[in-house]
């Protein structure tokens, strides 16, 4: 039986090997973040995805993986696995992060490039370091550390998306037609966060998601607003309208059929409405919308965003009555609500508010399951001390997460004996989707050690 002070020794090495390692961590995240990898051929070339993708093949087979493939999924992008061989009748784990990003927004309001991992303020600025290219990073960091320390204590499995952050169900579709490719004793997601940066967590659900795109139409074409004006139905304030049902006074979400969700409440970790203030930005003056406490605002119940509006610009703006207008609208679903029936809701809600017989039609764009994990597996009590000994003096927190992985559903319905866990490196400030994401170099280290400690431990409790 090790010995408290043998064990101790070994995980200072390992947290000084994953710190000697972070050097080596920039570099490759500068390389990961330089690809514009954004799913989405409107905006970005394919090409910018395939480089991406074969630099994490490329990463892999550099680690000793073997069997490294790029995936062609249904969704006409790429995932990268691989797979690294542990010792005879240890378990296996999966480990999962995706190299597509979010489009970057508004260049002109980065600070540095949202291409070019830049230091900045004791962080690392850039589109896709801590969602989630520097969960990739975090896992090679990990498993490298712990080849250098005796060896990987496990099976190990990498999977690596190409499409997560276009919910287009690409891997998912792939894992059910070769459902015997991702299977494991464990699967360790790599694309959430800690609630707080310094505060150990786990995430044990996430909301589900819907997304489509709505169009109203009202004329044959445009018109002019002082000839036609005031009898002619205008196509952008009808969904200006339509767009204002799916809330209440107060900015709770109201689609017909999901009212009851209202009283739905989060008994877990809290988050204090200041505290949330502070990370949200909110303005000074400007009120928070819902009701119930934070938490049950974002981790238990639905939420709508209009995530976009086609219509004409301010600047070059003509006085017209417009005869078409359409927008991208999000609906978020907690766990307990099918995400499939959430669309048909949404759906019909949308049609039934146009006004003025407008013409409305709604297509779906994606969709994804909410998700709840089994806090009582022994994988978490693994991480509980792996991040009891990353991060001295805390204790391992459980959290909800507003977010959708869609794939969490289909791995736990394709291999129901599997234990999930969830982390990574998004705490708040990191600021994922928005302008000037980056990601904490502390946390990365931390977040580093307590999954290379985890595997160790994980391996010895199934001994």
């Amino acid at each position: 039986m090790e010995s408290s002070s043998t064990r101790q020794q070994a995980q200072a090495a390992l947290a000084a090997t994953v710190a000697s390692l972070q050097p080596r961590a920039l570099t490759e995240l500068a390389e990961l973040v330089a690809f514009k990898s954004v799913a989405d051929e409107a905006q970005f070339p394919r090409s910018e995805c395939e480089a991406a993708a074969n630099w994490v093949a490329q990463a892999l087979r550099a680690d000793g993986f073997e069997d490294v493939a790029l995936l062609d999924t249904p969704d006409g992008t790429q995932s990268v696995y691989g797979y690294l061989p542990g010792p005879a009748g240890a378990p296996t784990v999966l480990l999962y992060a995706h190299y597509d990003v979010q489009p970057p927004l508004d260049e002109a309001s980065w600070v540095s490039p949202p291409f070019e991992l830049t230091e900045r303020d004791g962080r690392w600025y850039g589109r896709g370091a801590a969602d989630c290219k520097g969960g990739l990073i975090m896992h090679l960091t990990a498993l490298r550390a712990l080849k250098a320390n005796g060896g990987v204590p496990v099976h190990v499995k990498v999977i690596v998306e190409g499409s997560e952050e276009q919910g287009t169900g690409g891997l998912e579709q792939y894992a059910q037609a070769h459902p015997e490719l991702l299977t494991a004793d464990t699967i360790v997601i790599g694309d959430t966060g800690n609630f707080r940066v310094g505060l150990p967590t786990v995430t044990a659900t996430l909301r589900g998601m819907t997304l489509v795109r709505v169009q109203v139409d009202t004329l044959e074409g445009n018109l002019h607003s002082g000839q036609f004006g005031g009898a002619a139905p205008d196509a952008l304030a009808a969904l200006i309208r339509v767009l204002d049902s799916l809330r209440a006074a107060d900015g709770s979400t109201t689609v017909a059929g999901l009212e009851t969700q209202a009283a739905a409440s989060w008994d877990g970790l809290q988050y204090p409405e200041e505290e949330f203030r502070k990370d949200a930005k909110v303005l000074d003056g400007v009120s928070l919308i819902g009701s119930g406490t934070v938490a049950d605002r974002i981790w238990a119940r639905p939420a709508v965003t209009v995530l976009g509006i086609d219509c004409p610009p301010v600047v070059g703006a003509t006085p017209s009555v417009h005869a078409g207008a359409r927008a991208l609208v999000s609906l978020r679903v907690p766990p307990g609500t099918d995400a499939v029936e959430a669309t048909k809701l949404l759906s019909a809600h949308l049609e039934s508010a146009a006004p003025w017989g407008a013409r409305l039609s709604v297509e779906q764009v994606g969709q994804g399951q909410a998700f709840r994990a089994d806090t009582t597996s022994p994988a978490y009590t693994s991480m509980a001390a792996a991040m009891r000994v990353a991060y001295p003096g805390e204790e391992m927190q459980t959290s909800g997460m507003g977010g959708s992985i869609p794939l969490c559903n289909t791995l736990a319905a394709l291999y129901p004996e599997a234990e999930i866990l969830l982390i990574g490196l998004s705490e708040p400030e990191a600021q994922i989707h928005a302008v000037n994401e980056s990601v904490s170099p502390q946390e990365l280290e931390r977040l580093s050690l307590a999954e290379a400690l985890f595997l160790v431990d994980y391996a010895d409790s199934k001994r």
